[in-house]
């Protein structure tokens, strides 16, 4: 459970430094979403912003703050992104199930390679449901969450930002920035999922949202006597999952990808109840899949076509930008007094 000053205290900011870290988390999100990884150009990060950040950058606070003022830990930030993911992919702009979503990119040769991993019955690719949801929970979620808090004082950072107003505007926010995504895609493609995959998508949903409110996220748990590893290596088991879940297609790569996943989840869960697990083992954790994603990015053509200098452009600032957010974060921490313990609990 989250200790420190009274909450009263931390009230009594200013406007304008109690609502700086909802507005970071509200760009960071869908910059992390789309842009990161090099899904678009540098001429259009600002209508990612514009356009995307209602719905990207309200989910995330909305989970962020949830799991804060129920006291619960990072189990309940990861389940609830998972719902998230699902909901974004299965309900609102509906990729998971329309096999022309890709078609008008510049990933429309990635179709074959999707239904090689075809669920009976469903009709989605178990291939990318992993990776847009993974995508969601890593990119979207986890890194934006991990790096604002970690910029924030510690009587700030496990602390809900948000009271009850401020949480129905940033919902009717997300909600209207969601309904404008799915009325756009539905507009621009004219697809409709299935009942039946409309159904398994929000019984899904509701699953996991329901498993990330349990009780026992917010007990705490007592602390191995064994010390954490250092901070840098708590992240090698996220590197290791994006780099081999690549390595065969099909369901073999399918199941390789979702073996490492669990692995290097139960792993990281398994290491933050140990003594000594703090504020930078999380950091790291919760970044190393957003830096492995920028140094990808070179790799990677943008959605829409563009120019060769317009896209190194923009894989140059990906690149400036994640190393000034994670190495300011780090500096951050190590730089201020000893933060509180932000393990499973």
């Amino acid at each position: 459970m989250p200790t420190g000053p009274d909450p009263v205290a931390t009230d009594r900011l200013p406007l304008r430094r109690r609502l700086l870290p909802v507005v970071g988390l509200l760009l960071l999100a869908p910059w992390a979403a789309e842009c990161s990884w090099g899904g678009f150009a540098i001429d259009d990060f600002l209508p990612v912003l514009i356009f995307l950040g209602p719905m990207y950058g309200g989910a995330a606070i909305l989970i962020r703050e949830t799991a804060r003022h129920l006291g619960a830990g990072w189990p309940s930030i990861v389940l609830l992104a998972a719902a998230f993911g699902v909901l974004q992919a299965g309900l609102v702009d509906q990729s998971l199930f329309n096999p022309d979503y890709l078609d008008d990119t510049q990933y429309a040769d990635t179709r074959a390679a999707a239904e090689a991993t075809l669920v009976p019955g469903l009709k989605f690719s178990l291939r990318q449901a992993f990776d847009y949801v993974g995508n969601h929970i890593v990119l979207t979620i986890c890194a934006p969450i991990v790096l604002i808090e970690s910029f924030l004082g510690a009587d700030r950072r496990l602390r809900p930002w948000l009271g009850r107003p401020g949480l129905l505007v940033v919902g009717l926010i997300y909600l209207l920035g969601s309904l404008f995504i799915f009325s756009d895609i539905f507009t621009d493609k004219g697809y409709l999922a299935s009942p039946l995959q409309l159904t398994f998508a929000t019984v899904l949903v509701l699953a996991l949202v329901a498993t990330a409110l349990l009780p026992r996220w917010r007990r705490p748990h007592p602390r191995r006597t064994r010390r954490a590893p250092h901070p840098l290596w708590v992240g090698l088991p996220v590197v290791l999952v994006r780099l081999g879940s690549d390595l065969m297609p099909g369901w073999p790569g399918v199941t390789i990808a979702l073996t490492l996943a669990a692995v290097a989840g139960g792993l990281i869960a398994h290491l933050s109840s140990n003594d000594g697990w703090g504020q930078r083992h999380a950091l790291v954790a919760g970044t190393a899949g957003l830096v492995v994603a920028a140094a990808f990015a070179y790799l990677v053509p943008p959605y829409s076509p563009a120019s060769p200098a317009l896209a190194l452009a923009g894989d140059v600032a990906v690149t400036v930008v994640t190393v000034a957010l994670v190495c300011g974060a780090w500096w951050r921490l190590r730089s201020a007094s000893p933060t509180v313990h932000v393990g499973a609990s």
